[in-house]
């Protein structure tokens, strides 16, 4: 018995390498990656990161995929292939929109459970799926609904732990036509997590195994590629700050949803309310994050304490001396500076070496001081918001 499950498996992970849904979204990071050099080389006349750096963090929905894969193996939480086929067209459409949070699982599974529902004992003919939809009994909205939950969990755990990292700083003008610096971040997460399918002959490992069935189907494992997609804007505050508390909420959020979902499988009409529910909280709290950004005053805006820093580039000087997004330079080499012009000039006065006064997000006066070789005195590696420009931004 263990070793056809083991045989299963390795040949439900193989499947992952056959859905197109896994390439489509490589190719999607790597334009979305392609958009935000092309918009930081216009601000900053630099690029920041990588075009590649959204792909890069694909691989970071791993370790949700092996707990969530160790959860759906565990219970036997089965979806039939008519959701996962129609999920993964519904997510194709969600990249093409290029609004990144609708690539979230609450918009995805919300709309797929949908079209199940209305399809569902329908006389419809849909040549492609119309062998997957005679398969379909009503017990499968309960259970997507308790996928849909758990990767809601999984969003705001992601969120939280990579959603405030390599954040792009964007410059804006505000409706006072004040020039402010913006940062935004947006990700797209692959989830390959194994759920199970009608269909297979697999023995029960437990007498009370699956949890959640659908119907009298026996059941097989598939590796099936979901993506999570996300993306927020912060002007209000640090976006470590703001990403952090959203994180949390969306995961809270879906512990909700995961509990309604699951009593939901013993009285199926929750099930309807939870999908509802979520997609209007999920809304709610990308709204009321935006409308609470948006009282707030522009952190990163001219400053009379000195030249606030808007953001770092890696690996520059600047990165290695351990200046900070937000922080703002007071004096240069003894000379006190106010303007990014008067910074320049303080940097000329020792072309060997420079010392920083800086005071850090927590209001505190250090001081920075390192060797400078040729040519560093002019690429720092700074970026700031400049009051005399209105449209685009310079580096430091």
């Amino acid at each position: 018995m263990t070793t056809d499950w083991l045989i299963a498996c390795l040949m439900g992970l193989g499947k992952l390498f056959l859905h197109p849904l896994l390439y489509v979204s490589i190719a999607y990071c790597l334009f979305i990656g392609y958009l935000r050099v092309k918009r930081e080389r216009h601000d900053f006349n630099t690029k920041i990161y990588s075009f590649s750096m959204e792909l890069r963090s694909m691989p970071q929905g791993l370790i949700g995929g092996l707990i969530l894969s160790f959860l759906t193996l565990a219970t036997g939480l089965a979806i039939p292939l008519a959701a996962m086929s129609i999920m993964a067209v519904v997510t194709v459409l969600a990249m093409l929109s290029m609004k990144k949070r609708f690539v979230s699982p609450v918009y995805t599974m919300g709309l797929t459970f949908f079209i199940l529902f209305f399809l569902y004992d329908k006389d419809i003919e849909l040549t492609l799926f119309q062998d997957a939809l005679n398969q379909l009994d009503r017990s499968v909205y309960p259970t997507l609904v308790i996928l849909m939950g758990l990767l809601l969990i999984a969003e705001g755990f992601l969120i939280v732990a990579n959603g405030s990292k390599k954040v792009s700083p964007h410059l804006e003008v505000s409706k006072r036509g004040q020039p402010i610096g913006v940062y935004v971040s947006q990700r797209v997460w692959l989830i390959p997590m194994f759920v199970m399918i009608p269909g297979g002959q697999l023995p029960a490992p437990f007498e009370w195994y699956p949890v959640f069935t659908i119907g009298d189907m026996s059941l097989s494992p598939i590796v099936l590629p979901i993506l999570i997609g996300f993306k927020q804007k912060v002007h209000g505050t640090l976006p470590e700050l703001a990403i952090k508390a959203q994180g949390k909420k969306v995961g809270a959020l879906g512990i909700v949803i995961t509990v309604l979902a699951a009593a939901g499988y013993w009285y199926p009409p929750l099930a309807i309310i939870t999908v509802v529910l979520a997609i209007l909280g999920r809304e709610f709290l990308h709204h009321s994050q935006k409308a609470m950004d948006q009282k707030l005053p522009f952190y990163f805006s001219k400053s009379k304490l000195g030249v606030q820093i808007l953001g770092v580039i890696p690996q520059s000087p600047a990165d290695k001396m351990g200046l900070q997004k937000g922080e703002v330079i007071s004096k240069i080499n003894g000379v006190v500076v106010r303007e990014e012009e008067e910074l320049y000039r303080a940097l000329q006065i020792n072309r060997a070496h420079c010392k920083l006064e800086v005071i850090d997000n927590n209001e505190q006066i250090r001081f920075v001081q390192r060797a400078l070789f040729d040519g560093e005195h002019y690429e720092l590696g700074l970026l700031f918001v400049d009051d005399q420009l209105k449209e685009s931004g310079q580096v430091g």
